[in-house]
């Protein structure tokens, strides 16, 4: 049996970046023989021949040249067509059929995997005509038929709803794969080995032990030429109402039962729907937004956010989100989350921070403070590890106590790939494992907790700080910490605070 890959919007960005490299590394490693093909399928103008000239050009560029073998590029590079067609018109699946059966193997018996790779305005477009021409029901004794959805699923609660309605009238929710990538690496899967594969993290991993967790998702780049989508989106649907609330609910979720896809995927949704609903005081306390503005580093200037191409002179799209998250059930009553995310910051990174509650009496009177609490940090981007901080004497007279760190980077394994993302991904949907991907009530439930955050955005003149690009964000984020708390990169460490202004 033959599985074929159907991406539309073959010729866009996110298929030469991540999704075709994910394929030929796939096959690369795998070795899956014969089985399978790709077919892109897209507006753009090419032919088999020209599409998969275009392809080996752009493996060069995103597969790392120790990666690329001529002879696996020559013999994934033969396994992929090309058909130009308009994925909004009715009347071209008929040609798309035609050209999958003269992939097919055995016909109806062959599997079909279909990826959105598009705007979702199209989301609801393509399953219908996939149906209309028989291309979405899969029949007994036959091969499957499944649909790999990109974020963003929807807009808002409404979008998002009847988004999933429509797909669910051609394909069953077994069929249909929501991917988000951050689910796919590696660091991410290993919060659930860490919590409840250790002895050690599993009893204290609650309310009587953590003071409290922070979540830091921050990119060093602005925009990058997508000024009509980010206009279209922020940063709040960008990154918080998906990748932070996800690793939110990996964070608080209880054990499962079994690491079953079901078990597994009704402790994430638990978590959301224990998620403490924003008031509008709530949001007018626990949520900071901000735009990045223009700013000098290193001699170069640094274009602000209206000043990017598509972007609006006046905008008030957020690049950065800051807030608190209160979790009302048993394990977490009282223990804060504090998520954030934006576009120029100084770095790029991404990790959890557990503070741990300080021991309740301290023993070494004669130090002037202190030491910090112990912490345990999660780094899922760069250089991937955990890295636990606590205490201990300094050699020599006294007692003097100073922080440690017992570090692991996924690097000292020897050198062990921790795979891509969207290889992962992909391979776990062709072999029809959906435990890592994003269930209909999920994305329906993330949405009820923002939903009232963008609608009191839009309806309310609420403040948008702006931050130099190159900063922490706007100051007022620190606010946000309750006890004399800071983030781990505060923005109150930077000299210059005349440079911040409500926009």
């Amino acid at each position: 049996m033959r599985q074929i890959i159907v991406i539309f919007g073959a010729s866009g960005d996110l298929t030469k970046r991540k999704l075709i490299p994910a394929l030929y590394m796939l096959d690369k490693d795998g070795d899956r023989g014969a089985d399978y093909r790709i077919l892109g399928v897209g507006r753009s103008v090419y032919d088999g021949d020209s599409y998969r000239a275009y392809i080996e050009s752009e493996l060069t560029k995103y597969v790392k040249n120790h990666e690329l073998d001529d002879s696996k590029v020559r013999r994934f590079i033969g396994k992929i067509d090309y058909l130009s067609m308009d994925p909004s018109d009715i009347n071209e699946y008929n040609k798309l059929r035609e050209r999958l059966d003269s992939l097919s193997i055995n016909g109806s018996a062959d599997s079909y995997l279909y990826y959105f790779s598009t705007p979702p305005k199209l989301y609801k477009v393509i399953p219908s005509f996939l149906a209309s021409a028989g291309l979405a029901k899969e029949e007994p004794g036959g091969g499957y038929r499944r649909v790999i959805v990109e974020k963003p699923f929807g807009y808002d609660l409404e979008s998002a709803t009847s988004i999933s309605r429509e797909i669910c009238r051609y394909f069953n929710e077994n069929q249909i794969y929501r991917i988000d990538h951050f689910l796919g690496k590696e660091t991410v899967q290993n919060i659930m080995a860490l919590r409840f594969a250790n002895g050690i993290f599993e009893p204290i991993w609650n309310r009587n032990y953590i003071e409290r967790i922070e979540i830091t998702a921050v990119e060093n780049l602005g925009i990058e030429k997508r000024g009509g989508y980010y206009e279209e989106t922020g940063a709040l649907r960008d990154m918080v109402q998906n990748h932070l609330i996800q690793l939110v609910a990996l964070c608080a979720a209880e054990p499962p039962v079994s690491f079953t896809e079901k078990e597994f995927r009704d402790e994430i949704v638990k978590v959301y729907r224990s998620i403490k609903p924003f008031s509008k005081e709530d949001i007018e306390k626990s949520v900071v937004r901000g735009q990045y503005t223009s700013s000098e580093r290193n001699g170069e200037y640094i274009k602000g956010y209206r000043e990017e191409a598509g972007v609006d002179l006046s905008s008030h799209t957020e690049t950065f989100v800051a807030m608190k998250l209160e979790i009302a059930n048993w394990r977490w009553k009282g223990v804060p989350f504090y998520i954030r995310t934006g576009k120029h910051m100084p770095t790029k990174v991404t990790e959890i921070v557990v503070h741990f509650r300080k021991t309740p009496h301290y023993l070494f009177n004669n130090l002037p403070e202190q030491p910090v609490s112990n912490q345990l940090i999660i780094r899922i981007q760069p250089n991937e590890g955990v890295l636990l901080k606590f205490a201990l004497k300094q050699p020599g007279r006294g007692f003097e106590i100073k922080p440690v760190s017992m570090d692991f980077t996924y690097d000292s394994l020897g050198g062990l790939p921790t795979e891509d993302a969207y290889m992962r991904l992909i391979e776990d949907c062709m072999s029809g494992d959906p435990t890592l991907f994003t269930r209909s009530d999920a994305v329906e439930q993330s949405w009820k907790i923002f939903d009232p955050v963008i609608k009191y955005w839009n309806e309310n003149k609420t403040p948008l700080y702006g931050y130099p690009a190159g900063t922490w964000g706007p100051l007022e984020s620190d606010l946000l910490m309750e006890g004399g708390a800071t983030w781990t990169n505060p923005c109150k460490n930077l000299t210059n605070t005349d440079i911040y202004c409500e926009l």
